[in-house]
């Protein structure tokens, strides 16, 4: 009897110290399990992004490039801004996997389509974007749509990059964005070149676009680029009603009586008296975003709204807009919250904005358009008008760019 009990107590110690054994074994793996990634057949698949989440790569088959340089373009857009720098599947394919690679970040937990996202027209509903360490930036990300269509060229809104190719990988070596820095112990942009190069489906993936498998700045800004500027937008049904007809001026066929009236009211010029009131026309919105493209005039200043997030302190210098183009879904939901402090959040905020202009001290670079006769400008627009103008920049929403596969994130199983 005293043999079996001490064998059960043998057995008893011994199953303890196979779960522990199994226990740490299992916890050393999830935390420390690295980014996988195997090639086969032709294809690059990225696994076990995330370990814990059990998160799995999508194949990319190189034989079958989703198709990015030749999408149809409407015949009446005639911007780009993209000339330099023509979009190749292949290319804009890597570029799509740096911008969902959180391998572009120090921490391994933030990538461009972190605040640029795909579901609110690659741009974000936080007021301020999530960053690397400190938990957030301090600007929200704006929407990417039909950055290509543009004669704008400069980025961010204080326009300090003078190209598409040079913002792109500004982000990522911002300090709170990004984290490659080089600055206070941070690893610098080497650090992430290195740190590509050594994962497996960039190994390919540079191989079949450049023919060598060495990661630069210059071919991340290239493929990033051309990537962003793949992202297009032409279902909306303005898109529809403006195919159909001469220009802008005419009426839209598809459109309700309401929105053809905001489109009126949207491209035609206001007519001031001399105290900058309105008593006449349209309210200009079309002499700074310009149809059909619905782009920022390159010469637009400061549109009046005076400081940074929050309303702290005083910034005049941020001039640059996104298009209007996906400005809200096609059922007329606003995709992110609106100006660089974010404090619009919806149309109407916008539209009580620009009804009167209000002059702040310290503000020297207010757009003269918004200075009619010297005045700060005053719409006086009536309750109708403003449904009319509302109703309008509805038909400017698209709906296949929220879905299209080519621009979703590579390393999510759909």
């Amino acid at each position: 009897m005293q043999k079996i009990f001490m064998k059960k107590i043998i057995n008893t110690i011994v199953a303890f110290n196979i779960f522990i054994f199994l226990l740490m074994s299992c916890s050393k793996k999830i935390e420390t399990i690295p980014t996988e990634n195997i090639i086969e057949n032709n294809k690059v698949t990225a696994v076990i992004v995330d370990p814990i989440n059990q998160t799995f790569g999508s194949n990319i088959t190189l034989s079958n490039l989703a198709n990015y340089a030749t999408q149809p373009i409407p015949a009446y857009i005639t911007k780009d801004n993209g000339k330099a720098n023509p979009i190749t599947n292949i290319k804009a394919t890597i570029g799509r996997v740096l911008f969902y690679d959180k391998n572009l970040s120090v921490t391994n937990s933030v990538s461009c389509g972190s605040c640029h996202k795909q579901e609110f027209a690659f741009g974000d509903t936080a007021l301020v974007s999530k960053g690397v360490f400190t938990g957030t930036t301090i600007r929200h990300s704006t929407r990417l749509i039909n950055s290509r269509f543009s004669n704008e060229s400069k980025f961010f809104w204080d326009e300090r990059a003078a190209s598409l190719e040079q913002q792109t990988t500004m982000p990522i070596q911002d300090h709170a964005e990004m984290g490659f820095s080089g600055q206070f112990g941070r690893a610098n942009l080497t650090s992430l070149l290195n740190k590509l190069g050594d994962i497996k489906y960039y190994n390919v993936l540079f191989k079949n676009a450049y023919g060598d498998t060495i990661v630069t700045e210059p071919r991340l800004q290239e493929c990033l680029a051309q990537f962003v500027r793949s992202i297009q937008s032409f279902d909306s049904k303005y898109d529809l009603g403006r195919a159909a007809v001469r220009n802008n001026n005419d009426a839209f066929v598809n459109y309700t009586a309401q929105e053809n009236a905001g489109k009126t009211l949207y491209m035609n010029a206001p007519i001031f008296d001399a105290t900058g009131t309105r008593v006449s026309g349209g309210i200009g919105c079309n002499g700074c975003h310009r149809a059909p493209e619905f782009d920022i005039d390159s010469n637009t200043r400061n549109n009046g709204i005076v400081g940074i997030i929050n309303n702290v302190g005083i910034d005049v210098n941020n001039t640059r807009a996104p298009s209007l183009r996906d400005l809200t879904k096609a059922n007329g939901t606003l995709n992110k919250v609106m100006m660089h402090t974010g404090q619009m959040k919806n149309l109407r905020d916008v539209i009580n904005h620009y009804q009167n202009i209000p002059i702040v001290q310290g503000n020297n670079r207010l757009d003269n358009r918004l200075r009619p006769n010297g005045q700060p400008q005053k719409l006086k627009m009536t309750e109708t008008e403003i449904s009319n103008v509302i109703a309008f920049l509805n038909t400017l929403g698209g709906t296949n760019v929220y879905t299209d596969k080519k621009w979703s994130d590579p390393f999510l199983v759909k």
